[in-house]
């Protein structure tokens, strides 16, 4: 596989990554995926909460999630106090219900200082694999198995297709920052 390609590669796993990584991101409107990975004890192992139950947004401040299992009910309000988003389930019965306060304007901001640290490490992680595909093309150029022209014109390839991920992860950090500070 050439170079390029595994550059590209790796990207799309950094740009993946940065995406599930904001979608974590509470941004005042109740989505499932804000909880749908927290991780739940049950059955005597860890399995994400969107496999043991439907989960709902019925409206903009709340999330219904509806075990499938009633016995693991729980469990999964353990859970939800226990992750790191600051959500506090109320069990209603048949289902637990989770609201979604409103973001404060402090919250908002260091809502999205936290966005900006991620996007800074998905553009050092596609940076790193830029690097790491240079490292491997100048060896192979010592070792003759590539031209000079060719170790160039592979390095110009990365570097556009460096400027075309940065460019990406940009758009998706401008849009959830525009998700998060609308109020």
């Amino acid at each position: 596989m050439d170079q390029i390609s595994e550059f590209k590669i790796n990207s799309e796993k950094a740009v993946d990554h940065l995406r599930l990584e904001l979608s974590k991101i509470r941004s005042g409107r109740a989505t499932p995926n804000l909880v749908e990975n927290i991780q739940v004890e049950c059955y005597g192992n860890k399995s994400p909460l969107v496999q043991l139950a439907t989960i709902t947004a019925p409206d903009q401040g709340s999330l219904l999630i509806q075990p499938w299992d009633k016995s693991v009910m729980k469990e999964i309000e353990k859970a939800i106090y226990a992750s790191e988003i600051g959500l506090s389930p109320v069990n209603e019965g048949p289902h637990i219900r989770v609201s979604i306060p409103t973001l404060t304007e402090e919250k908002r901001l260091e809502l999205v200082k936290l966005i900006n640290v991620k996007v800074e490490d998905a553009r050092i992680a596609i940076r790193a694999s830029r690097e790491a595909s240079i490292k491997i093309l100048r060896a192979q150029e010592k070792e003759k198995t590539i031209s000079e022209d060719e170790l160039f014109a592979t390095q110009k390839g990365l570097q556009q297709e460096t400027d075309s991920f940065i460019e990406r992860i940009k758009e998706i950090s401008e849009k959830k920052e525009k998700e998060i500070m609308t109020v």
